[in-house]
């Protein structure tokens, strides 16, 4: 066993550190290099990387498509907008409309009113005038009544005697002015 041993270490000291910085085993590793990245080559141009590229290029499709719904939404939104602010503009227009219309029903029935109140206020007016009048009639017969007694009686107080015609004609003829 002793013998082992000693032939393992003398074997050691005389191999070279690395295998790999043999120069008698470049040849083969050169080789085997090669054929491994031959290998990986293959392995990656026609498994890998088409898959790969068929992911980004479902991706890009995924995109294309989201960002062609967004246009058309964008497109809906600005459409739905429009016809917000159409339908807004109807209805302060018709607002308007309405309210110019019940100003006008408003003044044409105060307009109304009004006529009728005139024409209440100049017949109870033309009514009042005629009672005034009945009244400043019968206050100035009454006037000349009185105007007549009295006239009657002073006369008949300054020691006279009263003739009731040149009375009535005396006091008819003051009043006159």
């Amino acid at each position: 066993m002793a013998s082992e041993t000693h032939s393992a270490a003398e074997g050691a000291a005389s191999a070279p550190g690395m295998p790999q910085l043999d120069v008698t085993t470049f040849g083969n590793q050169i080789f085997w290099l090669l054929v491994a990245l031959v290998a990986i080559y293959f392995v990656l141009s026609r498994i890998a990387l088409p898959r790969i590229a068929a992911i980004l290029a479902e991706r890009q499709g995924t995109i294309t498509n989201d960002i062609a719904a967004a246009e058309d939404l964008k497109a809906k939104a600005r459409a739905a907008e429009e016809a917000y602010e159409q339908a807004l503009a109807d209805a302060r227009a018709e607002a308007q409309k309405i309210a110019a219309d019940t100003r006008a029903k408003i003044q044409q029935d105060l307009d109304a009113a009004l006529a009728k109140a005139d024409a209440e206020i100049a017949a109870k007016a033309a009514e009042s005038e005629a009672a005034i009048a009945e009244i400043r009639a019968g206050a100035l017969d009454a006037v000349k009544a009185v105007a007549k007694d009295t006239a009657a009686e002073i006369v008949q107080v300054m020691g006279g005697k009263a003739d009731d015609k040149a009375v009535a004609t005396a006091v008819d003829a003051q009043v006159k002015g």
